[in-house]
């Protein structure tokens, strides 16, 4: 299974991003995915996840603010950023695993990172 994540970069405080994240490979092997994140000098934060049944979890840092949504046919997750603040600043990874839990201990899939960056 390979990730490509794309839609990070530079907004201001306030503004909006969308992540995406396309799956390829043995995509049948997937069913969690989601999005961490790892801030300079922080510990890697589960952001997002979501089944493949549609149930989804966010960290308290995002509720409100991120939605995860995902299309199955595309095989692609996504991670519609609003209201963004300066503590979103952050590479952002997209995960996925064969298991079809919401919150994993693990993921077996990993996305090189995207930056998103939120200037003040």
């Amino acid at each position: 299974v390979q990730l490509q994540a794309s839609g990070g970069g530079l907004v201001q405080a306030g503004g909006s991003l969308r992540l995406s994240c396309a799956a390829s490979g043995s995509i049948f092997r997937i069913n969690a995915m989601g999005w961490y994140r790892q801030a300079p000098g922080k510990q890697r934060e589960l952001v997002a996840a979501n089944t493949r049944g549609g149930r989804s979890y966010y960290a308290d840092s995002v509720k409100g603010r991120f939605t995860i949504s995902r299309d199955n046919v595309k095989n692609t997750v996504y991670l519609q950023m609003n209201s963004l603040k300066p503590e979103d600043t952050a590479v952002y990874y997209c995960v996925a695993d064969p298991v079809n839990g919401l919150i994993l201990p693990r993921y077996d899939y990993w996305g090189v990172g995207t930056l998103v960056t939120v200037s003040s």
